[in-house]
């Protein structure tokens, strides 16, 4: 006798019906067959087309379901679901749609929301699953028991896996889902949820209906409470969420609960949303191309607050005017709440105003709080119907790509941000995650998305600083007129908050460079050219500022000249530098009598005295050795080879030399290695005469560039004149280095 067919004779002769259960396997049992994709049907029920709702359409699509949508343009009256129990609308109507399909035995039915639901895989996988269950009714399970806590004991215990109903999602043949839902007979306010469990958990309707619950999430993937079980796996093809803790691929995931956050992050790459592979695969969608014609363009209005100290206001309108985009279609918008910036504000609307369509000015004499200026900003966007777009600005984000305007327009999103960050941080204008309480937490892509290893188009949490809507929106959705305010939080998340709670999906694209975001953190004040003092909050604006473009070239063979012995003449300066710093003295305006008695330095004594004001007098020592440290030191190793210096000055002041005050300087020798001396005026324009003469080596520089320095060895070698100057002013900074 064969060996096999006598164990299992064996088996069969026991009259224990448990263990001929669990050696059935040598039963020959016929296989059923898979179910065709085209016996099912996708039912959701959705009053209204959300950003959600698109979201849910668009992964159906990829994966060719057929979704009938029930309910679209009804008012909703199931309650708010988010708050309380509710949502007895949605068995209502499906009860209705379902009478037609009562009979179909081969027919399956999938129910589920659509608002916060996303596929990530295909019919043939669902039908699969489904069939694996060998149950008639499959509903989604989770750990939390909504909306009657007191009915968990009912519930059958579960060895492994969820163990609680819920009514986001069910699958079955259709007889048995019209049974389900034929005895409703509640109201619309009456809770789904509800009515589901409480027909699951009798025991008899369980039976005959043949119910089960995906306890192991193969189906269902239900987010809240499951955040630490799920986590992106990337394939080949698209995107699926792996549940760690049951080592499944659900087929649909569900943002129930508060975690309509976490499902947007999914929802960034489910299903082939965004692929290592491919990128976005998105972003080229829906979008729309603005006409060639600058007559056809959209109208734009421009939302600009100043709510800070802020750095570099004057080049903030420079850029402003320097937009990509035909000035008689956008309007302006500024809310200034710094005295010290109404001079930048009116020079922009002297010399460009009339370019616009219109221009309007909040001032910080009218004290309108923040969170007031911006709800006025949507607000007149909101009551024009002509306004197309509202772009809010703030001072202190530097718009480097001028197509910025039309790239986020063409993008075609509700709300779109531009990402911006503070150079060299990752501090940026968006969150990709929030903590529990509400603030920010760190998304597993922030980084590669700030540092944009990951280009795309991105549903975010929270935006700020500049971001794009669309003016229809405003005018449906986004109705209310205080966007800006919510309980104790601030401007910024305020609005993001009251977005969210709107069910609108903020983006942020990283498709483009768009620009930084200055620091504020210790903006000088006080002063009348306060940028100067940026070069260490804002090194790269300062230099950009205030750094002669050809400087770098003076690294290169034959970009600085040698007009005499050691002494090499190159660019540093630009003319505004040169212009702030001699008007920052005139200010300041106490020089010195050139007398020798000077009780500003060591000793108290001054060989070889000017009229000048030393930069400590001014607060900035520091900034100025830093400047030395940074650009002059350098350039000492190209030009004195061998020779390093850590660009230590402690004598560091601007020369004012008249005709009728201090026309000159005696012959001396420098009380430095090395000294530097920049050129702040124009020889012929400002002043006539003036210049530098070596005098070992009758060498004179008789005309020397504004901006540019001449460096040369201090000590010994270098003994040197200041030559008359004969009418008008001269002014040079002067720096003695390593004394």
């Amino acid at each position: 006798m064969d060996h096999t067919r006598r164990a299992c004779w064996l088996i069969l002769t026991l009259p224990t019906l448990i263990l001929f259960s669990q050696f059935s396997s040598c039963r020959s049992e016929p296989r059923k067959s898979p179910i065709p994709k085209e016996n099912l049907m996708v039912f959701t029920v959705a009053t209204k087309e959300t950003d959600g709702f698109k979201r849910f359409i668009r992964s159906a699509n990829s994966f060719n379901y057929t979704v009938k949508v029930l309910g679209l343009g009804e008012d909703w009256t199931g309650g708010d679901v988010s708050q309380t129990p509710g949502g007895g609308q949605k068995v209502r109507i499906l009860k209705e749609a379902l009478k037609q399909y009562a009979n179909a035995k081969d027919l399956v039915i999938l129910f589920v929301d659509s608002y916060d639901v996303i596929f990530a895989s295909g019919p043939e996988e669902l039908l699969k699953k489904f069939q694996q269950t060998k149950h008639s009714l499959v509903f989604a399970a989770e750990v939390f028991i909504w909306p009657n806590r007191h009915l968990e004991v009912k519930y059958p215990h579960v060895h492994d896996g969820k163990r609680f109903l819920n009514s986001g999602g069910f699958i079955g043949f259709a007889p048995n889902v019209y049974q389900l839902v034929e005895p409703w007979n509640l109201q619309d306010k009456d809770d789904d949820q509800l009515f589901y469990t409480k027909t699951y958990l009798d025991p008899e309707k369980r039976a005959s209906l043949n119910i089960t619950l995906d306890h192991r999430c193969r189906i269902f993937q239900n987010l809240n409470g499951a955040l630490d079980e799920v986590v992106l796996k990337f394939e080949e093809a698209h995107v699926r969420a792996r549940n760690l803790a049951y080592d499944s691929l659900p087929v649909i995931i569900h943002g129930n609960g508060p975690t309509k956050m976490q499902l947007n992050y999914l929802g960034n790459y489910i299903p082939k949303v965004w692929t290592f592979e491919t990128g976005c695969t998105e972003c080229e969608k829906d979008t729309i191309s603005l006409p060639e014609k600058d007559s056809k363009f959209p109208t734009v209005l421009i939302g600009i607050f100043i709510e800070q100290l802020t750095p570099f206001v004057e080049e903030f309108f420079e850029r402003l005017v320097n937009l990509n985009f035909p000035k008689e279609h956008l309007q302006i918008f500024i809310h200034n709440t710094q005295t010290d910036y109404e001079r930048y504000v009116w020079k922009f609307i002297e010399q460009y105003g009339d370019k616009y369509q219109n221009v309007k000015v909040i001032g910080p004499e009218e004290e309108l709080g923040n969170a007031d200026a911006r709800n006025m900003g949507l607000d007149m966007c909101r009551q024009d119907v002509t306004c197309d777009y509202y772009f809010s600005v703030d001072i202190e984000v530097v718009l480097q790509n001028r197509d910025v305007l039309k790239l986020l327009i063409e993008q075609n999103r509700s709300i779109l941000a531009p990402l911006v960050s503070r150079r060299k941080k990752l501090w940026s204008n968006f969150w990709g995650a929030m903590s529990v309480d509400g603030y920010y937490a760190r998304s597993e892509d922030y980084v590669d998305i700030v540092d944009r290893r990951r280009i795309g188009v991105w549903n975010v949490p929270y935006i700020s600083s500049v971001y794009l809507i669309q003016g229809t929106l405003l005018r449906s959705d986004l109705t209310d007129r205080d966007l800006y305010h919510s309980n104790k939080l601030d401007t910024d998340m305020a609005f993001c908050h009251n977005i969210r709670e709107q069910g609108i999906f903020m983006y942020l694209t990283n498709r483009h460079e768009f620009g930084y975001i200055l620091s504020v953190a210790n903006c000088h004040t006080g002063n009348l050219h306060n940028d100067l003092w940026q070069i260490s909050e804002n090194q790269k604006d300062w230099e950009e500022k205030y750094i002669h473009p050809n400087w770098s070239k003076a690294f290169e063979e034959k970009t600085f000249l040698q007009p005499c012995p050691d002494v090499y003449w190159f660019p540093i300066f630009t003319e505004r530098a040169c212009d702030d710093l001699v008007e920052e003295m005139e200010h300041y305006g106490q020089w010195s009598t050139g007398g020798n008695e000077d009780t500003r330095i060591q000793g108290g004594y001054e060989n070889v005295p000017t009229i000048d004001i030393h930069m400590n007098q001014i607060g900035y020592e520091k900034q100025w050795q830093k400047f030395l440290r940074e650009y002059i030191a350098p350039l000492t190793e190209r030009f004195y080879p061998g020779y390093y210096t850590k660009a230590n000055s402690f004598l560091n002041f601007v020369v004012r030399y008249k005709p009728e005050e201090q026309p000159s300087l005696e012959p001396h020798h420098d009380a430095s290695t090395f000294t530097v001396n920049v050129a702040l005026n124009r020889a012929g324009v400002d002043y006539e005469g003036g210049g530098c003469r070596f005098i070992r080596y009758n060498c004179s520089i008789q005309a020397p560039r504004k901006g540019w320095a001449l460096m040369h060895p201090g000590r010994l070698t270098h003994y040197h004149e200041g030559l008359p100057t004969t009418s008008g002013t001269r002014y040079i900074a002067v720096s003695f280095v390593d004394p």
